[in-house]
């Protein structure tokens, strides 16, 4: 009888213990979280918080890869199109077979043209592309504004040509003012490079933009 009694009072401290255990739990809960917080409080005031892993980025400079120029490795090809993200500008690029001015003038009418007598994408040389362009605020033949802004270009900028097998990604190294009477771009050049030239609308009729580029990737046209 006592053994029974005795087990009973074990039992029934037991129970007693367990629920004033579970009525506690709330408090030893908020003590905890009080503790946590002025812990870390006191941690971040004398900058000991350990910092958190950082994300690893990989930062890209098109003057860099300007640096070293990427070798000719394909067979030559036209220029298709031609896109320049930093001015926004998408254009497609005609290849007329004559240096006939008049022929060119009226290419010219379409869009940029690549001049016939200049390299093709995937040689050694200097690929040369004209186009109009026009800042009046309107004007009825879109063409005369396919490379307005070119101007505003700077080192380092990429430049995409679109061949028929190949993108053709250039880095841009010189952006000047010429006139046309007195400067000449060159046919033959170091390397693969890329000149574009346009009218200064706001200048001289001789006067242009020209922006000269050179070859940093070569990648298959998906």
């Amino acid at each position: 009888m006592t053994t029974n009694s005795t087990s009973v009072k074990t039992a029934a401290g037991l129970v007693k213990a367990s629920r004033t255990a579970y009525t506690q739990k709330w408090r030893f809960l908020v003590v905890f979280v009080c503790v946590l917080f002025t812990t870390v409080s006191v941690a971040a005031q004398y900058d000991i918080l350990p910092n958190p892993p950082k994300a690893e980025t990989v930062a890209i400079d098109p003057k860099a890869l300007a640096a070293a120029p990427a070798e000719v490795t394909t067979s030559p090809e036209l220029p298709t199109k031609i896109e320049i993200p930093a001015i926004g500008l998408t254009q497609n690029v005609s290849n007329p077979n004559t240096t006939d001015v008049e022929k060119l003038d009226n290419a010219l009418l379409t869009g940029p043209v690549r001049y016939p007598t200049s390299s093709k994408l995937g040689e050694a040389g200097n690929v040369i592309i004209f186009g109009h362009s026009s800042y009046l605020p309107i004007v009825r033949n879109q063409a005369f504004k396919a490379f307005d802004g070119i101007q505003k270009l700077k080192e380092g900028d990429l430049i995409k040509v679109t061949g028929n097998g190949h993108v053709y990604t250039y880095a841009v190294e010189t952006v000047t003012t010429e006139n046309a009477t007195e400067a000449a771009i060159p046919l033959t050049v170091q390397g693969s490079k890329l000149t574009l030239a346009t009218c200064d609308s706001f200048g001289e009729k001789t006067d242009r933009f020209v922006v000269t580029a050179t070859l940093v990737d070569t990648t298959v046209l998906q």
